[in-house]
């Protein structure tokens, strides 16, 4: 069972875990520039046809919907929150099958490693 961070805004569209949000506080931490946030996606590609994607970006887009875990800034722009609403982003450490992993129960299919998906 997954633990989750519920996001300050009243929906839950997108959920991090306790462990992915101090995951993420930690890589920020460092960075060099300040202002950071998580920011998540989704591209074409991959095995299964999308890709996730994540990356620590500071400059908002104007389609952008952000969400506050803990003081954690996370934005998804629109267009990729229609694939990604209802989300779980998890982390897991370990040598073998760590990692950040996606829980998207609008994924009818996922590549063996987790990182593309088929909606």
């Amino acid at each position: 069972m997954i633990n989750e961070t519920k996001p300050s805004a009243a929906e839950a569209v997108i959920t991090l875990t306790p462990a992915a949000v101090t995951e993420v506080k930690r890589l920020i931490a460092e960075e060099k520039e300040t202002n950071l946030f998580l920011r998540l996606g989704v591209t074409s590609g991959g095995c299964s046809g999308m890709s996730y994607s994540m990356a620590f970006d500071n400059q908002p887009g104007d389609f952008d919907r952000e969400f506050d875990f803990e003081g954690l800034k996370v934005r998804v722009d629109l267009k990729a929150l229609m694939y990604l609403a209802g989300t779980t982003l998890d982390f897991k450490g370990g040598l073998v099958g760590g990692g950040f992993q996606f829980h998207n129960p609008k994924a009818k299919r996922s590549c063996g490693c987790g990182s593309s998906f088929t909606c």
